[in-house]
């Protein structure tokens, strides 16, 4: 029976408690286990855009999309595949909880693993008041490592 595990990365030291506990199931489940790891790039709309600052929303979401799977992304695969792990990886626009439950079901994925985290900036943004609505709103187990 193959397990997939949802794992909730963004490149920070919380992002990577995270990854470290899901590599550590996917040892203890075996080589039936796949990590998928999502990063997730959220664009603010409660920001006034000018009309020149319209016309480069499009190109300003792709290098974010590609910045985040460079240094977040790809450096975790790397590191599951030195594992021995089996993983895949995308990197997503949006709201953070709906896209990690949404692929979780798209995947019929066993749980989700995220971190909590105190610092500040993006990861508090991404794994702060988002891992309580992820954990109240899933339809999969939802594991928060701290």
């Amino acid at each position: 029976m193959s397990a997939t595990i949802i794992v909730g990365v963004d490149g920070s030291e919380a992002g990577n408690r995270a990854l470290s506990y899901a590599k550590r199931l996917a040892t203890l489940i075996g080589d039936e286990c796949t990590l998928e790891l999502i990063c997730v790039v959220e664009w603010s709309p409660y920001t006034f855009q000018t009309t020149e600052e319209n016309a480069l929303r499009k190109k300003n979401r792709q290098e974010e999309l590609n910045n985040a799977n460079s240094r977040v992304i790809a450096p975790a695969l790397k590191s599951l595949e030195e594992s021995g792990i089996k993983g895949h990886g995308r990197v997503m626009h949006g709201k953070v909880a709906q896209l990690l439950n949404s692929v979780a079901l798209e995947t019929n994925a066993e749980q989700i693993v995220v971190a909590r985290s105190t610092e500040h900036g993006l990861s508090s943004r991404v794994f702060g008041s988002v891992t309580a609505h992820l954990v109240m709103s899933a339809n999969v187990p939802v594991t928060v490592v701290s």
